[in-house]
C-alpha cells in the first residue's frame, strides 16, 4: 500500500496553499467583484480545510477548497443581498486629457462595469477567468467542472450580451 499525502501535514498544507491560493482568489472574487471581501473566503476555506483535514483527501483537496469557498460567498450574497457595482472604476486625476474625453471615458467604463455585472453567474466568471486571468477554455472548464463546450456557450452568451449593453449605449 502506497503513502499517500496527509492534508494534515504542515508542509503538504502549505504546498496546497502556495499551489491554489491565488487561483482560488481569482475564482472568488470574479464571483464577487470586492478584494476584501475574496481575500477573507480564501482564508476561511483554508482554516475550514486545516479544521477538517483528517477528513479531507489529497486528491480532493482542490475541489474541497473551489466548493467551500464558493458556498460561502453563495451564504454570504443570501444573507447580504451583495450586487456587484462600482468597484473597479478607475478615478482620473488631474491631467492634460479633454475634459470630454475624460467624461466619455468614466461614462464608458461605468457602462462596461454594468455590462458585467448584468452577466449571469456563469458568464461573468467565464469572461473574467478567459480575458483577465488568460485562462484557456481547458483550464476554466476544470476549474468550474464543466464541459469545454459549457465554457464555449457562456462565453459565446457573455459577448453577446456585453456588445448589445455597450453598443446600444455608444
Amino acid at each position: 500500500m502506497s503513502e499517500e499525502k496527509s492534508v494534515c501535514e504542515s508542509k503538504v498544507f502549505e504546498d496546497l496553499y502556495s499551489s491554489h491560493s491565488k487561483s482560488l482568489y481569482n475564482f472568488i472574487y470574479y464571483k464577487c467583484g470586492n478584494e476584501d471581501q475574496a481575500e477573507d473566503l480564501v482564508q476561511e476555506a483554508f482554516i475550514k480545510m486545516w479544521n477538517n483535514c483528517a477528513k479531507v483527501i489529497f486528491e480532493k483537496a482542490k475541489s474541497f477548497l473551489y466548493t467551500v469557498a464558493n458556498n460561502m460567498f453563495l451564504n454570504e450574497v443570501a444573507h447580504k443581498k451583495v450586487v456587484l457595482k462600482y468597484n473597479q472604476i478607475p478615478t482620473t486625476d488631474a491631467t492634460n486629457e479633454d475634459p470630454e474625453f475624460i467624461l466619455e471615458e468614466k461614462e464608458f467604463m461605468v457602462k462596461l462595469q454594468n455590462a458585467i455585472s448584468d452577466l449571469t453567474e456563469g458568464q461573468r466568471e467565464v469572461f473574467l477567468m478567459s480575458r483577465i486571468d488568460k485562462k484557456s477554455y481547458k483550464e476554466i472548464a476544470e476549474l468550474l467542472n464543466i464541459s469545454v463546450k459549457a465554457v464555449e456557450k457562456r462565453m459565446h452568451g457573455a459577448l453577446l450580451k456585453m456588445r448589445e449593453k455597450i453598443s446600444d449605449k455608444f
